[in-house]
């Protein structure tokens, strides 16, 4: 099913987060083995999961690259055993075409990249791959992206630099209608920079095409809290703030978005949908 299809039927959607690798800000690999990540990947679905984002390369700042075979020996065998019971979306998040193409055969049927399709052979497996693309945006690479980030106008060169690789995607034959946009939040992008294009939400998405914002449990939250007077906070200790940003999102027009708590989201969208 194409996630423009999903969005018709279902309004906003959640994309749950699993990543099958030892070392995620997020929850320290604790899903590294497979079984646990299928499992996991499953009680997300029972959370009111839409779509499924299966990664196998921390990108969290600074980072160590791995392998593409070490990249798909880690998500391969968990969309695989996800789709014996799961027809939902399921996407691979990876910057290597490589990895997106065996995902692809596996059963993945959506593209996250972080690189928005810059990286060698990208563009053309994305064309030959026929799946929904995410295109994010990232100012130098997860190793470096965090030392003193500047621009000029973040807002205008995140816009100029999505719209141009969402033309240089169809220029390769990536349909539209499967083109989704990410502004790439807390991928080289200071407190103000982030929040900026989260207020941005709604000039991002008026190209037409669907927005994605993943804001989920980033340092960014706990760095605006503690701007606000509040202590240091882990990633576990911002569901809230990662709430708030992703109902205003939804609310200035994106689509979707990227969450580690799943069911806390469902939950607040359904109030939050019931009492508008």
């Amino acid at each position: 099913m194409a996630l423009a299809e999903l969005r018709i039927r279902n309004g906003p959607l959640i994309m749950g987060v699993v990543n099958v690798t030892p070392d995620s800000f997020s929850d320290g690999g604790r899903f590294f083995l497979h079984a646990s990540a299928i499992e996991q990947a499953k009680s997300l679905i029972e959370a009111g999961a839409d779509v499924l984002d299966i990664g196998g390369e921390s990108t969290r700042p600074g980072a160590v690259p791995v392998s593409a075979a070490d990249e798909i020996a880690r998500v391969v065998p968990v969309i695989e055993g996800l789709r014996r019971d799961w027809n939902g979306p399921i996407s691979i998040d990876t910057f290597k075409a490589q990895v997106a193409r065996a995902a692809v055969a596996a059963g993945a049927n959506i593209w996250n990249d972080i690189r928005a399709l810059e990286g060698e052979g990208s563009l053309e497996a994305a064309a030959d791959l026929n799946c929904d693309i995410i295109l994010m945006h990232m100012k130098g690479d997860p190793q470096t992206m965090q030392s003193e980030p500047r621009y000029d106008d973040v807002v205008a060169e995140v816009e100029a630099y999505l719209l141009a690789r969402a033309e240089g995607a169809m220029a390769a034959g990536v349909a539209r209608e499967r083109i989704w946009l990410d502004p790439g939040i807390g991928f080289g992008k200071t407190l103000d920079h982030n929040l900026s294009l989260i207020r941005a939400t709604g000039r991002l998405a008026a190209h037409g095409f669907p927005l994605l914002m993943a804001a989920s449990r980033k340092r960014f939250i706990a760095a605006l809290e503690e701007r606000e007077g509040a202590g240091p906070s882990t990633a576990d200790e911002r569901i809230g703030g990662t709430i708030a940003v992703h109902l205003k999102a939804i609310e200035l027009g994106a689509r979707m978005v990227r969450v580690h708590d799943v069911q806390a989201m469902k939950q607040a969208l359904r109030i939050w949908g019931a009492l508008r």
